[in-house]
C-alpha cells in the first residue's frame, strides 16, 4: 500500500461529507473520490472539500478510482450489494453501521469478504466514547469484578426520525442506534447474546407520517448468565437540550458505574427561547479541525489501515450484532423469546 491511503466515499449526505472532511484533514489520508446515485450531491461535496473524481455509479468508481478503500455511508438497507461489490474489487471497507439489516445480507457480505481477502470495519464507534471508554478501562482492571447486569438507554428526538433521516421509514431505530447499544453491552460483557425478549409500541411517528416503530423495550440474556435492559425509541420529544438522550449503568459483584452522556453539567447554554446542551463528545470541532468519537473511529480506521493493527471492533462483532437485532425484532413481533443465532 501507498504512504497515504486513498479513500473514496459511497453516499454524500450529511455523514458522508464528514467522512469527506476527516479523510480530507487525515495527514495521511489522500480522498480521491466520492459517489452519489444523486451526482449533484457529490458533486457539491467534492467542490466543497476539494475531491478530484465524482461518480454516480459506485461500480465504475471502484473500477477507475485507484482507491485502496472505501467508506459506504449509505442508508443501511443499502450496505449489502455496494459492500460486496467493493470486496468483488478488492476494496477494503469501512461501513457505517450496520452491517446489513437481513440475515441473508450477513452472510452474504461475509462470504464476499472472506473469499477476497479483504479488511472490513463497520463504524459502531461507541467503543470510542470517552465516558464508555473509560467505564471499559475499568471492567477490564476488575475493579467491578465480573460484569452481572447494565442498562443502556439510547433514544433519538422526534426530528430524527421525520426531519434528518429521509429513509427513517425504510429503517429502524434499532439499527439507528439499538446497533451501538447491543454492541456496547457485548463489549461489555465480553461476550454473545444467547436469547433476547422485546416488546414494541408504534403509532407516534405514524401519526406523524413515517412508517416506522417508536420504540423497543428488549430483555437480554448472555450465554454467561449476564442480564441486561436495552431502550431505543425515536419519540422523545424534540425540546429535549440533546438530540441523543444517553444512559448507562453496569453492575458488578464488586462495583456499579453509571453513565449520563446526553445531559451532562459540562456545558449548557441559555437563551430566552430554549436550553442546550452543546455537543462536545459526539461531533464538534477544534480551530477547523474534526472532532469527537464519533470521528475518532473513522480515523481509527484509516490508522490501522495504515499500521496493519486490528480493528478495535471486529467484522464478526458486527455481523454478530445484526443477527442479534434481527431476533429482537422478531422477539417484538411474536411476543415471545428468541435464541440467537450466530455466525461461529
Amino acid at each position: 500500500m501507498n504512504t497515504k491511503l486513498k479513500m473514496a466515499i459511497v453516499g454524500a449526505g450529511i455523514w458522508g461529507e464528514n467522512h469527506a472532511k476527516i479523510y480530507h484533514a487525515h495527514p495521511f489520508t489522500d480522498i480521491v473520490a466520492i459517489c452519489d446515485m444523486d451526482y449533484r450531491k457529490a458533486r457539491a461535496v467534492a467542490d466543497k472539500i476539494g475531491i478530484d473524481q465524482v461518480y454516480s455509479d459506485y461500480t465504475e468508481m471502484f473500477k477507475k478510482s485507484g482507491c485502496d478503500a472505501v467508506a459506504i455511508v449509505t442508508p443501511d438497507f443499502a450496505h449489502a450489494e455496494i459492500s460486496i461489490a467493493a470486496a468483488n474489487h478488492k476494496k477494503n471497507i469501512l461501513i457505517e453501521k450496520p452491517l446489513a439489516t437481513t440475515r441473508e445480507d450477513v452472510f452474504r457480505m461475509l462470504d464476499a469478504f472472506e473469499m477476497n481477502n479483504i479488511r472490513v470495519m463497520v463504524d459502531l464507534h461507541n467503543r470510542w466514547s470517552p465516558p464508555f471508554h473509560v467505564a471499559h478501562q475499568a471492567v477490564e482492571r476488575g475493579e467491578l469484578g465480573e460484569v452481572y447486569s447494565a442498562y443502556i438507554r439510547l433514544n433519538d428526538i422526534k426530528w430524527v426520525a421525520t426531519d434528518m433521516l429521509p429513509w427513517a421509514a425504510q429503517s429502524s431505530i434499532l439499527w439507528f442506534l439499538g446497533s451501538h447499544s447491543l454492541d456496547t453491552l457485548r463489549w461489555f460483557f465480553n461476550d454473545e447474546v444467547k436469547r433476547v425478549f422485546s416488546v414494541s409500541r408504534e403509532g407516534i411517528l405514524k401519526g406523524l407520517g413515517v412508517d416506522t416503530v417508536d420504540e423497543y423495550l428488549t430483555t437480554i440474556e448472555f450465554r454467561n448468565g449476564g442480564i441486561a435492559q436495552m431502550e431505543n425509541g425515536w419519540i422523545t420529544p424534540n425540546a429535549n437540550p440533546c438530540v441523543n438522550d444517553i444512559k448507562f449503568n453496569v453492575l458488578g459483584t464488586k462495583g456499579m458505574i453509571s453513565l449520563d452522556a446526553s445531559n451532562h453539567n459540562l456545558i449548557q447554554q441559555y437563551t430566552d427561547s430554549k436550553v442546550s446542551v452543546p455537543d462536545i463528545l459526539v461531533q464538534s470541532s477544534i480551530f477547523g479541525y474534526p472532532k469527537g468519537f464519533a470521528f475518532e473511529s473513522i480515523r481509527g480506521f484509516v490508522d490501522c489501515m495504515l499500521s496493519g493493527d486490528e480493528f478495535p471492533v471486529s467484522v464478526y462483532d458486527a455481523a454478530n450484532t445484526s443477527l442479534a437485532i434481527l431476533a429482537i425484532m422478531e422477539s417484538a413481533k411474536t411476543r415471545t423469546p428468541v435464541v440467537v443465532d450466530y455466525t461461529g
